[in-house]
């Protein structure tokens, strides 16, 4: 069982590697701090609100991943879906690389016997692997909104991040 839950583990920081860079990349693209901030219409997020949720989300999940419950105490979730004062974009990309570096650091230390051992979330039991299921999923989804939000407001410079629509033969991503 260790070969698969040592290419669980490998596959998940490669998945967890790859929504990073997506993002990345995407981010990117955005001209000016104020695009960070634009709302599309009501009810939605900006991408400085999306970013702050999904940092917030994994710092808090993965600090001290196997010993204490992913959602801590000194996390405020309703607060990360505000932002009274716009931050500049270092301030926002601070924030989203180290939630990005808690997590990671906390994968990348994980073994294939952990895998069946069992954290809590909100004082819910569940094994490592169903924890770590639920926040990748998680993470490709704020990801997807990330990426259609730039994309959205950098049409028509925006550069694809995947291969483009009716170029799949010979494509290779920008470096």
């Amino acid at each position: 069982m260790a070969d698969v839950g040592d290419a669980y583990l490998k596959d998940l920081v490669y998945t967890y590697r790859n929504y990073q860079s997506l993002a990345d990349r995407a981010l990117s693209q955005l001209r000016t701090d104020e695009d960070f901030h634009v709302v599309i219409g009501p009810g939605s997020n900006s991408i400085a609100i999306v970013m702050k949720h999904l940092a917030g989300n994994l710092r808090s999940r993965f600090r001290d991943f196997l010993t204490s419950d992913g959602e801590k105490p000194d996390r405020n979730r309703d607060g990360e879906f505000e932002m009274a004062t716009p931050l500049s974009r270092e301030e926002l990309l601070e924030w989203w690389n180290e939630g990005w570096t808690i997590a990671m650091n906390a994968i990348e230390s994980l073994t294939a016997a952990d895998l069946e051992r069992t954290i809590h979330i909100r004082g819910k039991g569940m094994l490592v692997v169903e924890a770590l299921n639920r926040s990748a999923t998680h993470t490709a989804y704020h990801v997807g909104q990330i990426v259609f939000l730039v994309r959205h407001l950098t049409w028509p410079d925006w550069t694809p991040l995947t291969i483009p629509k009716g170029k799949s033969e010979g494509w290779a991503p920008k470096k």
